[in-house]
């Protein structure tokens, strides 16, 4: 019973002290201060003016270069060749993916050619498109997926 008149007695003074604190922060003035007064405007006088001879405007501004759009499989690629050497080496493959490059390296001297990737991911479409009318619908885009192999089970 002690802590309960206690606990209520504490959060009356809080109260109290709260509402001290709210009238007199109340009563204070805040003063904001006047903004600066605006700059002087640069008179006419002060500027050089050009003659008439010379043009108003100048030659146009030389165009950019037209960006070069790489092809989705041009961006994987580039993904796994970090140097850029436009060949990807087998320690520039994740060290995971092993058995896929050895895969895709056709001719085995552990470097894959971008005409090795494409091939691959070519052959890997035309097996996927059962009609063969150069399109994915769901179900064949399914059969891509990645086979889940099984977990070996823990034997504790």
């Amino acid at each position: 019973m002690k802590r309960y008149i206690a606990g209520a007695g504490s959060m009356m003074f809080l109260m109290i002290a709260g509402l001290f604190i709210w009238f007199g922060a109340k009563g204070q003035e805040v003063v904001i201060p006047d903004a600066p007064p605006p700059p002087e405007l640069l008179e006419a006088e002060g500027l050089p003016e050009a003659d008439g001879s010379v043009p108003s405007l100048g030659p146009p501004p030389p165009t950019p270069p037209k960006a070069h759009k790489t092809s989705r499989e041009e961006r994987r690629f580039n993904r796994y060749d970090i140097n850029r050497d436009e060949i990807i080496t087998r320690l520039e493959m994740m060290s995971s993916r092993t058995k896929a490059f050895k895969k895709l390296d056709k001719d085995g001297n552990n470097l894959l050619t971008f005409e090795e990737w494409a091939v691959a991911t070519s052959d890997r479409f035309a097996e996927a498109d059962a009609d063969d009318d150069g399109k994915l619908t769901r179900a064949e885009f399914r059969t891509t997926r990645p086979k889940n192999s099984p977990q070996p089970r823990c034997k504790c």
